[in-house]
């Protein structure tokens, strides 16, 4: 019996000794979750009161908002957008000993993050970009040898980037932009796979192990080298045509010290393979020169035609392309070429026009006010590129200028292109940049628009948040909103089913005294389904399945995101492209509801107290119009009567005269029509 009771008992003492482990393991990590909790919460008190967490059940932590757990402990928050305010102090984030990734952007987190953040040793993720820190760079992620990503854009930082990020090895991405960051870049060792310090006020050259990223990651800076061209006294490698690099002799080759002088010298002289490459090359290009100039003096001699109509080219007339081209995205005086050169290098635009004739819209369709081959011989310059095709900016030989538009991915057949393009072009109105004049071939199908010198509403609302940036003042954010509901009422106007299909701030125009008009009206019922402007943008509605199709109550909706957009400040795609994607409608509904309207507004127009009431009551009428459901939204003929009586509220709180202002902005600028530059020249002026 005894020796059979043993082996029992020490089972049964086995047993419960697991059972007592597991209750203490279980009461740990009990312990360590309501430890998050409390550290939870008391963030929460200090800058978040509004956010619904239940306080009163600490065990349920894992269910919060925001809140994701693993192995029983917090493992990652986010809250973006979540009209988070003010300082975030010690004893909070930095106790989440197993956070990893930390999601706080687009709030107004303030000053200096807490040094006890060193203390979250498990971070790998920290997302703080579109706040409003300030002081140095928080040195407690220096200590945070694990991160991996760490996005601090948008806030006020300042000081010099520390060098010690360089030891963090397994950082890959670090977004630094749109902060006050001074001094040089140090040389960051680790292979980053994003980077972006633009809109800083660093200096001096860009180390070579980063010199590989885009230029984009550093515009905005008093930086040189790399992708922004060679420093003052550095000078950039260029091979002369057909030299083959020298290889160095190598140190252990047997030679002895007279014989290295004399190698060393051999190694400097050129070999007569490259003498002979120089002599070709040069001869060619000498050629190729003097071709071109006869092609030139030949084509300046021709006679125009009256006709518009574009003669057949020479069948040995060569195909000039424009390479040195910068990309359709970038504008620069290197962008500069002829218009003739800008069509498929396979296929240029001289070639597929024979017989073909601009057609005009309006009065230039009595007595044009130039031809095809005018257009063809004009400077272009690339303006950008959008789900349409690419926009040019055409100078003509009299110094007029024009914006023309190269389409891309139209299936149309001609008889159905036309009966299209006459719709959008007898719309013509003050508040939309009018269609002029079209061309249709097989190959090529161009647009000509009136040029607005100020460029996009989307250039100027986020192009330069740098120090020497012009802000948008109250007066002129409501004006523009105003034109611009004035152009979709109009368009609506014209139809139960007319839509502009297509709005958002890239195609809101400005003119020299940035009055706006709208472009791009009904674009999209030429294109193809690839060609059409995808949901990622942020401006579509939810109901919209087909983006040529779209209704005026969509158009209401992409008008809110719009409002919203020149409220804020901030871009409707600025969310998706971090890590979980907010859209802005969501983010100020968010914000509103939690009673932080105020922290909704941009900065630039926080200044503007007076008028406060004003901002506000836009600001709901752009949250009307993005409601879910699309008959809750209003029409625009309601939308433009509030933003009216909106304005001339302002406007009498800042002791102008309604009226006259009214006056002037229904008078429009005909900026085209002033003489002061080539620019102002507008061909189809009265």
């Amino acid at each position: 019996m005894r020796a059979a009771w043993r082996p029992a008992s020490g089972r049964r003492v086995a047993l419960a000794a697991m059972v007592v482990l597991s209750v203490v393991v279980a009461a740990a990590v009990a312990d360590d979750l309501a430890g998050d909790a409390r550290a939870l919460l008391a963030f929460r008190d200090a800058v978040g009161r509004h956010v619904a967490w239940n306080g009163s059940d600490p065990g349920g932590a894992c269910s919060w908002t925001g809140v994701t757990c693993e192995g029983g402990r917090v493992a990652v928050l986010r809250l973006p957008g979540a009209a988070l305010a003010g300082r975030v102090p010690e004893g909070t984030l930095g106790n989440l000993t197993a956070l990893h990734t930390l999601s706080l952007r687009l709030n107004a987190l303030a000053g200096a993050l807490p040094g006890d953040l060193a203390s979250a040793t498990a971070l790998r993720n920290v997302f703080l970009n579109g706040n409003r820190l300030s002081g140095e760079f928080p040195r407690a992620f220096l200590a945070l040898q694990g991160l991996v990503r760490l996005a601090l854009g948008g806030n006020d930082l300042s000081g010099s980037i520390p060098p010690a990020l360089g030891n963090l090895t397994r950082l890959k991405v670090l977004l630094l932009e749109n902060n006050r960051f001074s001094g040089e870049i140090p040389d960051l060792k680790q292979p980053l796979q994003q980077f972006n310090v633009s809109f800083n006020q660093l200096n001096g050259s860009i180390p070579a192990t980063l010199r590989a990223m885009p230029r984009s990651a550093f515009l905005g800076t008093g930086l040189c080298g790399g992708p922004l061209g060679p420093c003052p006294g550095e000078v950039s490698p260029s091979p002369a045509p057909g030299e083959q690099p020298v290889s160095p002799t190598p140190a252990n080759n047997g030679d002895k010290g007279g014989n290295r002088g004399e190698s060393g010298k051999k190694s400097k002289k050129l070999s007569g393979g490259a003498i002979a490459g120089i002599a070709i090359g040069s001869a060619v290009g000498a050629a190729l020169l003097l071709f071109l100039l006869i092609c030139l003096c030949c084509r300046s001699g021709r006679t125009k035609t009256r006709s518009m109509e574009m003669p057949p080219p020479p069948s040995s007339a060569p195909a000039v392309v424009a390479a040195g081209r910068k990309p359709p995205e970038m504008t620069s005086a290197a962008a500069v070429a002829p218009m003739a050169t800008v069509g498929n290098p396979h296929a240029p635009l001289g070639q597929s026009t024979s017989g073909k004739k601009l057609i005009f819209f309006g009065s230039a369709a009595a007595v044009a006010p130039f031809d095809l081959e005018d257009l063809l011989r004009a400077s272009a310059e690339v303006l950008g590129k959008g789900a349409f095709g690419t926009t040019y900016k055409a100078v003509l030989e009299s110094g007029a200028t024009v914006a023309v538009k190269r389409l891309k991915d139209v299936t149309l057949t001609e008889p159905e292109f036309r009966d299209r393009i006459a719709d959008i072009g007898e719309l013509q109105h003050e508040f939309i940049v009018p269609l002029r004049a079209y061309y249709y071939s097989k190959d090529e199908k161009l647009l000509v628009y009136d040029f607005m010198p100020m460029g996009s509403l989307s250039a100027v609302l986020h192009g330069n948040r740098g120090s020497g940036r012009t802000p948008l003042n109250w007066e002129t954010r409501s004006s523009i909103a105003l034109a611009a509901a004035r152009g979709v009422e109009y368009i609506h106007s014209t139809s139960s089913s007319a839509s502009h299909g297509n709005i958002k701030s890239s195609n809101v125009l400005l003119n020299k005294s940035y009055q706006a008009r709208l472009s791009d009206n009904g674009l999209s019922a030429l294109v193809g389904p690839s060609s059409a402007p995808s949901r990622a943008s942020g401006y579509r509605a939810p109901e919209v399945t087909d983006p040529r199709r779209v209704s005026q109550k969509a158009d209401v909706y992409s008008f809110g995101v719009l409002l919203l957009e020149l409220l804020t400040g901030k871009a409707p795609s600025q969310a998706a492209l971090n890590d979980e994607g907010v859209d802005l409608p969501r983010w100020v509904q968010s914000v509103v509801r939690s009673e932080w309207t105020a922290e909704v507004f941009d900065m630039e127009l926080l200044r503007y107290q007076n008028v406060e009431e004003q901002m506000v009551q836009l600001l709901q009428l752009a949250i009307d119009c993005v409601a879910q459901v699309p008959d809750a939204r209003p029409s625009m003929p309601h939308v433009v009567l509030l933003i009216e009586e909106i304005k001339k509220s302002s406007e009498r709180l800042e002791g102008r005269d309604p009226q006259q202002q009214a006056s002037n902005l229904e008078a429009g600028d005909d900026q085209t029509s002033k003489p002061e530059s080539a620019e102002g020249l507008n061909p189809f002026a009265p």
